[in-house]
């Protein structure tokens, strides 16, 4: 019997950077890529069984953790108790500055003149100049400059993860232009490519450039060169458990090759309560790789815990060091749920 063809979610439109991490590990010739246009959407798919699997943004290397994703996986209303991480995806993002090119050309930029004049006290403008402020009286440069001219652009289109990933090029080329959040990178660019006046620009790909016909106004203006976002896999429970453990091996190797995420909550008004439940991963020796937290829902100023780990839970009756913490996590937390194990794909 011929096996059936994963159909996999991803927060869209095309061009993304989430498509761009879904197709680098899920090929078109081999699965079916469906397009959601927001994260949430993406979290349904895969509830529902119509997406097998699904591709969301968890964490930018710069910018921090993606709230959206971790208040779906906190998941208040319980819409989507099914909900696995099974693996995960890095992808270099490399940002650039869309929109449509000026019938005027622009002066290229002298960085180094720009820095001389801020030295001899000349007012900051939009040559690549940046605000001295008291705090930082040399601020940094941005990496790069402008290729066109940008002085008429009067709105910005993004992702809000994108703002704090390009603060330098933001705050020295278009401080105070008027920023508006959307969905996704993709489809900031298709709302610059619908506005014929040239006034608006996005944060996006090249590749959204090309797919929109929009024109490159700035290439690479992150403000980190090794700016990186890693995305999630999603499964559901009962498929993510079908597969558990295919690859038998001993458990010191475990802990070197997968990684495994658990939430959970205290009681807030019993005093160290938080301490005890950190304390049962050092107990059993695993190794903490990040900590989140999200309010709770319940109370204000009570929170949710995300703790992520390296190793993996066993199925039952397996033993573990990740299964006996678990067991140990139930007795001190307030309550808890067990989020997914996935091999790292992380490099050094």
């Amino acid at each position: 019997m011929e096996a059936k063809q994963k159909v996999v979610a991803f927060l869209g439109p095309k061009a993304s950077y989430t498509h761009q991490a879904t197709t680098q590990q899920f090929p078109e010739s081999d699965c079916t890529i469906i397009c959601q246009s927001s994260i949430e959407d993406v979290f349904a798919a895969v509830q529902t069984g119509t997406a097998s699997h699904g591709v969301v943004p968890f964490e930018n290397s710069s910018n921090g953790s993606v709230v959206f994703t971790l208040d779906l996986f906190a998941d208040l209303q319980g819409r989507y108790p099914d909900i696995l991480v099974c693996g995960e995806i890095y992808l270099p993002v490399h940002h650039c500055l869309l929109g449509h090119v000026p019938s005027h050309p622009s002066p290229k930029v002298d960085q180094a003149a720009s820095r001389s004049l801020m030295s001899d006290g000349d007012s900051p403008d939009v040559s690549g100049t940046v605000t001295p402020t008291q705090a930082a009286p040399r601020p940094e440069l941005p990496r790069v400059q402008p290729s066109h001219d940008v002085k008429g652009i009067r709105k910005l289109y993004s992702h809000p993860q994108a703002w704090g990933q390009c603060k330098l090029f933001l705050s020295t080329y278009l401080k105070g232009v008027e920023r508006q959040d959307v969905s996704s990178t993709s489809k900031a660019a298709e709302h610059v490519a619908q506005d014929k006046t040239g006034t608006s620009a996005a944060i996006s790909s090249k590749i959204a450039a090309e797919l929109n016909g929009l024109s490159v106004l700035a290439e690479g203006i992150e403000d980190n060169e090794g700016n990186s976002t890693r995305f999630f896999v999603l499964r559901r429970r009962q498929e993510a458990q079908k597969s558990e453990h295919v690859n038998e091996v001993d458990e010191s190797t475990e802990m070197e090759r997968y990684k495994s995420l658990v939430m959970f909550t205290v009681n807030h008004g019993e005093p160290g309560a938080l301490a005890r439940s950190l304390e049962v991963f050092n107990k059993f020796g695993l190794n903490l790789t990040s900590i989140n937290t999200r309010p709770s829902g319940e109370t204000q100023w009570h929170y949710i815990f995300f703790v992520e780990f390296l190793g993996r839970k066993r199925p039952e009756g397996k033993g573990g060091a990740v299964n006996d913490a678990l067991n140990e996590l139930d007795q001190v937390a307030r309550s808890w749920r067990w989020l997914g194990s996935w091999e790292s794909a992380f490099k050094e």
